[in-house]
């Protein structure tokens, strides 16, 4: 399994940059999580989009789905020039809010949509309820978080197991949803000053590390990064939390789930 960074800052994106966007990559499924404001730009960068198989978007704020707009013309685009050489691309999403859901799921030309509440919800390892939905041998659940926005953490079962915490406050599920994950990319909002602010939305850095370290995962790297910060300072915090080396989520960069 192979995830590539497109994008990693939020709400808005430094310079030549990208908001929330990952491709995630097991045998011939390409599937993108999240497409916030550059991450097409960023995906065809690296790879041919019509090679995507499916967009899961956790939630419905415009730094994780704005260039789903983008997606869509380049899809029907190249329909319209026989280019492609499959049919609408999956789109996976909440079904609220519901005015911005209800748009999205109608752009029917590119996308076949399905709204993430309507998947099959099943009890996963280690005990949490989580929607399901499978491309070929990978799936994918997806587990509600605690946002502003009704928000979907990502785990991958594949060749690997990779959990994306999406945007989220800390939860005791989603500690035991990342607890075999042999990568925890988790969202690092905000520094230690920032508690007050994120509590009941993201998570600071050191609070990202010290969830992935209760849970026990291999491998953490934090992303979700606000514009204005020293990446280091981050880092530090969240490897202060964690117990061991965090990677800091670098666009374009690759990880890899063996």
């Amino acid at each position: 399994m192979r995830i590539t960074v497109l994008g990693c800052w939020a709400p808005y994106p430094r310079a030549g940059g990208a908001c929330s966007g990952y491709l995630v990559q097991d045998g011939d499924s390409k599937v993108v999580l999240d497409m916030g404001n550059g991450s097409f730009a960023s995906m065809c960068r690296l790879f041919d989009f019509r090679t995507v198989r499916a967009v899961i978007l956790t939630h419905l704020h415009p730094d994780h789905f704005a260039d789903i707009e983008c997606m869509r013309h380049a899809i029907e685009g190249s329909l319209r020039d026989g280019s492609r050489r499959q049919g609408p691309v999956t789109l996976l999403l909440p079904g609220q809010p519901r005015e911005v859901a209800s748009r999205l799921a109608g752009l029917t030309k590119a996308f076949d949509s399905i709204f993430i509440e309507d998947l099959p919800l099943e009890k996963v390892p280690p005990g949490v309820d989580a929607r399901v939905f499978s491309i070929g041998p990978v799936r994918y659940c997806l587990l509600p978080a605690r946002h502003s926005l009704p928000s979907y953490a990502v785990g991958v079962e594949g060749s690997g197991y990779f959990v994306f915490s999406g945007d989220t406050a800390p939860t005791v599920n989603l500690e035991l949803f990342a607890r075999r994950a042999d990568i925890f990319l988790c969202e690092a909002s905000g520094l230690d000053k920032d508690s007050d602010y994120v509590k009941d939305s993201h998570m600071t850095a050191r609070q990202a590390g010290e969830l992935a370290r209760r849970a026990g995962v291999k491998e953490l790297i934090v992303t979700h990064f606000w514009p204005e910060y020293d990446l280091e300072e981050l880092r530090v915090q969240a490897r202060e939390g964690y117990g061991a080396n965090v990677e800091i989520a670098t666009e374009g960069d690759t990880y890899f789930v063996y």
